[in-house]
């Protein structure tokens, strides 16, 4: 039976000029290249220097529509993951969409899942897209995390990055199967009982204040693989497909053991596994859009790749998408 899928046409990411090695942040906080390395797989990351989430964002989009050979004014609607938002409000996708043009009356909104942020907005694009509500979609995932990270503790600073990656979707006819090009399926989840083991501490209504990132890390690491595998099963199983199928596992890049115990769990061999968090960190709702962009622009992920993206992250929240390039 016919359907109509979401195609990624194109794909494009940012990163900041300045890059942060572990041994710049050994001189700012208690720490060292090798305590890093081996706990996370973390050996630097990209820090925004005067550019916010919605001027990042702007050039991986660019780059995104200059790949599909579209302009914005094809552009359906915006939607961006983020938790580190240009203005409480407005969305920093209307602010992206009043920069680049977009054309009036087009919908825009932000999607705050934390580092599930993307995958939560590529599964509303999809859904706007297969109802036939809109045509073409611009999903993009950024983020500013250095603006809330506390620089003094060496159990958070040590983790998280800035940039951004973004992806043109577009509505093409499928034959309701596996083998159709496009996004295949999705799932999301939540448990706000968990909502205390990873956070900001400010807040609109509590603090008035940004806040910075605080995490229980023990609780968040042996939520992260049960999570991330079960989001990944699902949509595989969605669709009939197996582990030996899967070209490409492509997790949320936030610690290399999480990400490991995720390929192994799923029984797919490490050269299976995209992982970026050496020279990304931790990226939150930037982190999958980011290393899908890096590795379709190296040539690592090819057309007709069958892909599975997998993501978790405060709320807890967590997600799958399983999608033939």
């Amino acid at each position: 039976m016919s359907c109509i899928r979401s195609e990624i046409i194109g794909w494009g990411h940012y990163l900041p000029k300045k890059v942060l090695t572990n041994d710049d942040l050994s001189k700012m906080v208690d720490t060292n290249d090798e305590w890093i390395s081996t706990r996370t797989g973390i050996k630097s990351r990209h820090i925004s220097e005067g550019e916010t989430t919605a001027d990042m964002s702007i050039k991986a989009a660019d780059a995104a529509l200059k790949q599909a050979e579209l302009t914005i004014k094809d552009i359906d609607v915006i939607i961006v993951g983020t938790l580190t938002p240009d203005n409480t409000t407005p969305a920093t996708a209307a602010k992206i969409g009043g920069i680049m043009g977009v054309n009036p009356g087009t919908p825009t909104f932000d999607i705050a899942a934390a580092c599930s942020g993307f995958v939560y907005a590529l599964t509303m694009a999809d859904n706007m897209i297969r109802l036939g509500q809109v045509k073409t979609a611009l999903v993009i995932g950024a983020e500013t995390l250095s603006k809330i990270v506390d620089w003094t503790d060496r159990n958070t600073c040590v983790l998280f990055g800035d940039g951004a990656g973004a992806v043109v979707l577009k509505a093409r006819e499928g034959e309701g199967t596996s083998a159709d090009t496009g996004i295949l399926a999705t799932k999301l989840y939540s448990d706000g009982t968990q909502y205390n083991n990873l956070y900001v501490s400010g807040g609109v209504s509590t603090t008035a204040t940004a806040g910075f990132v605080v995490m229980n890390g023990k609780e968040v690491f042996k939520f992260a693989v049960g999570s991330l595998s079960e989001a990944a099963e699902n949509v595989m199983n969605q669709c009939g497909v197996n582990a030996e199928q899967i070209d490409w596992l492509l997790p949320h890049q936030a610690n290399i053991r999480i990400i490991e115990g995720v390929g192994h769990k799923l029984g797919l061999p490490d050269e299976k596994v995209i992982v970026t968090v050496d020279h990304h960190g931790n990226t939150s709702a930037a982190s999958i859009p980011l290393a899908l962009s890096e590795s379709l622009e190296a040539g690592k992920i090819k057309k007709g790749d069958l892909v599975v993206l997998s993501a978790m992250g405060a709320g807890f929240t967590w997600g799958g998408v399983l999608v033939r390039i």
